[in-house]
């Protein structure tokens, strides 16, 4: 039943990459965009992240990359008007941000429909006490537990319920808040951590199901009322670990068909109960091992993190059908796409297994414990397809990038434990616990043992065994593929090529093959043949990005999504591979052919011999592919655009330099190391303060600035204590740069034909060199920067760019100290700010570049289509994200490595104006506090900031400051508020946060360590959304977002009107 008074839609995104709300958002945005505008809606999208395909101008018809709080929200909604609004596709933001838009009544005040879930069953299926209220009365068993609103309830309830416990608060993402509590102490600390998460202040207490097994349903429900189950996901890992940290099998492998029926009836029923009305919605249920008894656990009313993991599993495009649904279609009414000939209601059928497995960055947390509870900590994902579950977790593995090639790959970590060390490694929950479990296999342990020391199915031991217990000679390769095995578990040639051989592709085609499948969607398994045939089209192959981590994130699949759409719109058969669910490039119909495989070389070298592309692109994907460019230019396969040669010229440090002074480009002394001695030689040549740079890493990967020598020893043995992975001495040579001090740092994007040149633009970071690009407040155009600084720039990027024979993308990062310009690094390929320069001047500078790398010049794109010819008009400033709460025993303060998750962007017509908005995005609602300002400096950094602190007292900031601080302020006839330690009477550094006495920080951390005083207030501030500053630059950008707060909310409009 369509509503006809609905000719407008606002989508609400999901806002920044965080732990628990990651690109699967974007992917679902995206798909719900088009469907609608393909409808013939005016969809109005709002969103504050600049990497995302759903952001791009041509997805929505007014796109409004603007804060996600409810100010915004509401100035857009009287601006724009909309009939409806779908808040189901932006993840808990969304969500949140919609239901408190629905009591402040600003739904009502402009007639707005909610559309989807209503905001009585958002509220039911969100409020924990209610959720199960409303499935007892049904007869959907839950867990005992209590409701509770105070720490005082909350600790009466834990003694009526009895330990262990576990803890929900409501509306929230990730887990985030929730947590397993085994005594009293511990309660009364993660009672605090769950109010601080929930946003009503609400938390359900409830008994501990620590071990049962875990499964999801992805339920899908139209106005009639039909029903279907997408899919059917189990949990390799048990309850207790967070479904986003488990791998995870689809479909479910260990129920009986009773069992899944009576499980799939509770789905629909718990849907309906709730009042979900249309759309997806995600249903977690716990059962127990010993009896079958089976409880619900929780639901979420909107597309989740599973959706997109269940979508790609079936290619089943949840997201887009919920879309549909919601403005009437019912399920019999659409038609699947992958089949063109089946309706929606038809539950997909898989005739082959799916394994997901988590990717963490621990090491880029070194303070933070690896054990995995119910808090997400992974930052991304791979997923893997094949004809068994052995097969597809190998895979899998596989596709993580953490250099190992299997299930049957022995792992260094724990080939010499000795019994008692394994057991315990079986028994804690880390990322690493598959391969403590595979090496108990190795070691003929028994299935029981390990069961029950890991609370893992039986079943799933039982297959992984197999693997162990076959000889390569005696059998059939076919299932010793099945099995799990690879060409690299095998000594012997004729078997390895045999194996290579049986490499067969089939299609997903949600229906087991009973209908024919009309998208080219395929992954390689063992078989007899292949469902699909390849055509004799000019081809091109673009390598993607694999899982998402800090340093190669979702910027790098929106530079392949962009290629990929250039490929298609000039003639190319675009062929795409990658490993990511989450991302729009695995989506179905953004390649002309997707293949979801392991970007390792086996099975990209058998994609490249199997289509025969005329180039394969390994620009766009970040490292990952420019790992493979050896072999693939060995292999005879041509590279588009800039050759391996480029490659080597920027990573070789011996050919940058030449090449540097030969184009009179200055750069800080420099050496390289191949080991610890040679490391500490060139120190010792060049002296401290050195910045030391692994060679073929993305996000500053183990990079660190080292001041002593104690500095030098420890991060020496930091290495010699990682995995392969972990140890940059495995990549290559690590690089020994003199660190400058004091400088400003630039990025520039460009592309380059090889005789024309364009800057796409040039970025001012708002923080000094030192802090790693991607954590950096980013500022285009510059703000600083003189004309001759900038020509100098521009000449120097055009010449290198000419002098290194670029075809195609090239990010320069340079740093200016004393009016002196120093290149730091090049790198030929995609960076992370091509997608914020790209959205904010639109111009198409992926695309571009695309095309040039296939032989395309810069004349003939500004002859021949609109990729270049935009302008604009306003200034923008790329803000990053940090997932400091997921990692709570961590340091805020920021160094070369990256650590950021994400970015927003503030966009406005001044410098303050977009600032103001960057930091709103961020979290940092400026001019919500009171108009304080704590400052605590070191002592080297007091004068140097005496007259920036002068025009905040000048502005009628009150200052309040450490003892130190505040005796030089006084000597400077700067009056202040003297405060203490974190420990000493009121008032302290901490209760002036607490009584939000103060709206930023300036502090200039000494060193990182818990115990200071420093690490307690830099915490404390991103706990209660106070800026930090550390720098004189940041401090005077902090002013002048302080001096438009009165104007950013005036100053909003789409990214269409940019230009």
């Amino acid at each position: 039943m369509f509503d006809k008074s609905i000719k407008s839609i606002l989508i609400i995104g999901s806002g920044p990459i965080v732990i628990g709300q990651a690109c699967e958002f974007d992917y679902s945005g995206s798909q719900a965009a088009k469907a609608l505008k393909n409808e013939g809606y005016r969809v109005i999208l709002v969103n504050s992240n600049p990497a995302t395909i759903m952001t791009d101008p041509s997805m929505a018809d007014a796109t409004y990359i603007e804060p996600l709080t409810a100010k915004f929200l509401k100035k857009i909604i009287e601006k724009e008007k909309p009939d409806a609004v779908l808040p189901t596709l932006g993840g808990q933001t969304a969500l949140n941000l919609a239901m408190e838009l629905h009591h402040q009544g600003v739904f009502k005040k402009f007639n707005v429909k909610i559309l989807g879930a209503s905001a009585e069953s958002i509220e039911l299926a969100e409020n924990r006490w209610k959720f199960k209220e409303a499935m007892e009365k049904v007869g959907i068993k839950t867990l005992k537990a209590l409701y509770v609103t105070t720490v005082s309830e909350g600790m009466d309830a834990g003694k009526e319920i009895g330990f262990p416990l576990m803890l929900r608060p409501s509306y929230i993402l990730g887990g985030g808040g929730t947590g397993l509590v085994f005594n009293n102490e511990e309660l009364n600390e993660k009672l605090k951590d769950a109010f601080r998460a929930s946003p009503t202040q609400e938390v359900l207490i409830e008994e501990s199901v620590y071990g049962w097994k875990e499964f999801e349903l992805e339920v899908m429900r139209d106005i009639d009322g039909n029903g279907v189950i997408i899919c059917g996901i189990e949990n390799f890992d048990p309850m207790g670990i967070h479904t986003g940290d488990s791998i995870t099998v689809a479909p479910i492998q260990t129920l009986s068909d009773k069992e899944y029926q009576l499980m799939r009836d509770e789905a629909l029923l718990c849907l309906e109960t709730i009042g979900i009305a249309t759309g997806g919605s995600n249903v977690q249920f716990a059962v127990n091992p010993k009896n079958g008894e089976r409880r619900v656990i929780e639901m979420n009313p909107r597309v989740s993190r599973s959706s997109a993991l269940a979508s790609k599993a079936t290619g089943f495009p949840i997201a887009k059908f919920a879309a549909l649904l919601a403005v009437g279609y019912n399920l019999t009414e659409l038609s699947n796409d992958i089949t063109g000939s089946t309706p929606a209601s038809f539950e997909p059928v898989q005739d082959y297994v799916v394994v997901k497995i988590p990717r963490f960055d621990f090491p880029k947390f070194p303070s933070t414990d690896d054990v995995l509870g119910t808090s997400m900590q992974s930052v991304g994902e791979v997923m893997s397809m094949a004809s068994t579950f052995t097969e597809s977790l190998t895979k899998a593995i596989r596709s993580l990038e953490i250099g190992k090639t299997g299930i049957r790959n022995i792992d260094n970590r724990f080939i010499n434990l000795d019994r008692v060390e394994l057991e315990k490694e079986i028994t804690i929950p880390r990322p690493r616990r598959i391969f403590a479990v595979l090496e108990a296999l190795r070691r003929n342990w028994s299935v029981e043992k390990i069961s029950n020391l890991s609370h893992i199915d039986k079943w799933f031991l039982y297959e992984i065994e197999k693997s162990f217990n076959v000889n390569q000679e005696s059998t059939p390769t076919t299932i010793l593929k099945m099995l799990g095995w690879t060409e690299d578990d095998v000594e012997i040639k004729d078997i390895k090529d045999e194996l290579s051989d049986k490499r067969v592709y089939k299609l997903v085609d949600t229906c087991s093959a009973e209908f024919s499948s009309s998208t080219p969607y395929l992954y390689s398994t063992t078989g007899q043949e292949s469902d699909d045939t390849t055509s004799s089209k000019e081809k091109v192959i673009v390598i993607g990005s694999g899982p998402n981590r800090i340093g190669q994130g979702i910027e790098f699949d929106y530079c392949c999504v962009h290629g990929i759409s250039a490929l298609k719109e000039n003639g190319y058969e675009a062929i795409m591979i990658n490993s990511n669910p989450e991302t729009v490039s695995t989506d179905y119909d953004t390649a002309d052919k997707l293949y979801f495989e392991p970007l390792n070389w086996q099975e990209v070298e058998a994609v490249l011999s199997r289509e025969k592309p005329k180039s394969v692109i390994i620009q766009l994907g970040g490292q990952t592919p420019l790992k493979l460019a050896k072999k693939i230019s060995e292999n005879g396969y041509n590279i588009a655009g800039s050759s391996i040669e480029v490659i080597d010229s920027t990573e070789d440090r011996e050919l940058f330099q030449k090449l540097c002074t030969q184009e009179n480009i200055k750069q800080p002394i420099s050496k390289i190391a191949e080991n610890a001695t040679e490391l500490r030689e060139s120190v010792a040549q060049i002296g401290f303060p050195v910045l030391l740079r692994p060679s073929y890493v993305l996000g500053g990967r183990a990079m660190r600035v080292v001041n002593n020598e104690d500095e030098l020893s420890n991060y020496l043995d930091v290495l010699s204590k990682s995995d392969e992975d972990g140890n940059p001495f495995n990549s290559g040579p690590l690089l020994v740069d003199e660190y400058l001090t004091n400088t400003i740092e630039i990025d520039v994007d460009l592309i380059s034909d090889g005789t024309d040149v364009i800057i796409a633009g040039i970025l001012e970071h708002l923080e000094p060199a030192g802090v790693h690009s991607g954590d950096s407040t980013a500022v285009l155009p510059p703000f600083s920067l003189n004309e001759e600084m900038l020509f100098e720039i521009e000449d120097k990027s055009k010449r290198l760019a000419k002098s290194l024979n670029v075809k195609g993308l090239l990010n320069i990062q340079f740093a200016i100290k004393d009016n002196t310009l120093y290149i730091l690094e090049a790198n030929p390929r995609a960076s992370r700010t091509m997608p914020f320069v790209a959205k904010v001047t639109k111009n198409q500078i992926i695309k571009a570049g695309t095309l040039i790398m296939l032989g395309h010049t810069i004349k003939d794109i500004l002859m021949n289509t609109d990729y270049l010819n935009a302008s604009n008009n306003k200034i923008a400033v790329k803000k990053a994200i940090f997932p400091w709460s997921r990692f709570p025993a961590e340091d805020t303060m920021l160094g070369p490595e990256m650590k950021a998750t994400g970015e927003v962007l503030g966009i406005g017509s001044e410098l303050g104006i977009a600032l103001n908005k960057a930091y709103a995005a961020a979290g940092v609602e400026i001019g919500e506090k009171k108009k304080g300002i704590f400052v605590t400096l070191s002592d080297g950094d007091k004068e140097g900031f005496l007259k920036t602190i002068i025009k905040y007292k000048d502005l009628d900031f009150k200052i309040y400051a450490t003892e130190g601080t505040s005796e030089f302020l006084a000597l400077n006839n700067i009056s202040s508020v003297k405060v203490g330690r974190a420990n000493d009477n009121s008032p302290t550094s901490l209760t002036i946060m607490e009584e939000n006495l103060i709206s930023v920080v300036i502090n200039t951390p000494t060193f990182a360590n818990e115990y200071t005083d420093g690490w307690k207030i830099r915490r404390l501030a991103h706990d209660s959304g106070v800026a930090v500053v550390s720098s004189i630059r940041e401090a005077e950008g902090f002013i002048e977002a302080y001096a438009q707060t009165s104007n950013a909310l005036n100053d909003i409009g789409t990214i269409q009107d940019v230009s």
